[in-house]
């Protein structure tokens, strides 16, 4: 169990990952009093919505429109004051020293074959995508939030994106080099975390969801599986080298901001203590498939120049 000590900033591809990923995390480091930096890579806009953009309309906005990305920013903000977050931070609005013309990190959609992108999906691609920024461009920026604000740990995607996301890849990527350049330039470099979650407490939770009462009406996964599509990446080695950050104390603040975000986020319920201990509640996305909230967050702490998520750092 994890007692906050420090700042944190967690970064992440798009709206709503704070909340899905990291949110037990963020709200407990904000109940504490410690300063929290949210950093968003891109803006969602050519992403699914599950609802309207506007109230007089009926339909999802197709992905890439203008109101797609408003509607996101407009969630991410009523999440972050959910959470208790004051800090956040879009990363292509931080400045470089040698900066020309404003930049725009577009988000490349979902459309992917993980871990890269299908080649199909390269032509739709906008022309600032997140995943063909330079990487030293992105990591730089986020080094400059990182030698300003100063945490004490780092919380991202794994290496592998979580389930595969080329934006949840490069997020990763970018955030690993980013603290190599903070030690290049001799600054303090703060622990870095990966979001995982113990493979037996995955399936734990969606067996409990399966048996659940008052489900609705949405598919529900088979937790007994070879092989689930997971949220993020499952851990497979010893629970003891993770940091685990409970939900409970601070699941009212996550489940508000589950629900802000409306357009990706739907069926959000807290459980009924009946459910059982593996089961604190439940969500869907827009692929309306239920999934478990599992009683807490897991971390890896991980170090650079290893090729496998949850490396222990010395």
């Amino acid at each position: 169990m994890v007692e906050p000590s420090g700042g944190l900033v967690v970064v992440h591809a798009h709206p709503d990952d704070e909340t899905l990923a990291t949110g037990a995390l963020v709200a407990t480091w904000a109940a504490a009093g410690e300063a929290v930096t949210v950093v968003t890579c891109t803006r969602g806009a050519r992403r699914g919505h599950r609802h309207r953009c506007a109230p007089h309309r009926r339909r999802a906005p197709r992905r890439g429109r203008p109101c797609a990305g408003r509607v996101s920013r407009g969630e991410l903000g009523a999440a972050l004051r959910a959470l208790g977050v004051k800090d956040h931070v879009f990363l292509d609005t931080v400045a470089l020293p040698d900066d020309g013309p404003s930049v725009r990190y577009e988000d490349s959609g979902m459309a992917w074959v993980a871990p890269g992108i299908a080649a199909q999906a390269v032509e739709g691609l906008p022309p600032r995508a997140f995943v063909g920024v330079d990487l030293d461009e992105a990591a730089g920026r986020l080094a400059v939030v990182l030698a300003e604000r100063r945490p004490a740990v780092v919380a991202t995607d794994d290496p592998q994106g979580g389930y595969g996301h080329p934006d949840h890849v490069r997020t990763h990527e970018v955030t690993v080099r980013a603290l190599e350049l903070l030690a290049r330039d001799g600054a303090s470099v703060p622990a870095l975390w990966c979001v995982v979650q113990p493979e037996a407490d995955v399936r734990a939770a969606r067996r409990a969801l399966a048996a659940a009462p008052g489900l609705p009406d949405l598919a529900v996964p088979d937790p007994d599986e070879a092989v689930l599509p997971p949220v993020v990446t499952w851990w497979r080695g010893d629970a003891d080298a993770l940091v685990a950050v409970p939900l409970r104390p601070v699941l009212d603040r996550v489940a508000a901001a589950l629900l802000a975000h409306a357009t990706q986020v739907q069926a959000v319920t807290v459980a009924d203590p009946a459910a059982g201990e593996a089961l604190v509640g439940w969500y869907a996305l827009s692929n309306d498939v239920l999934a478990p909230l599992l009683t807490a967050e897991h971390y890896a702490p991980f170090r650079a120049g290893t090729a496998t998520p949850g490396t222990v750092a010395p």
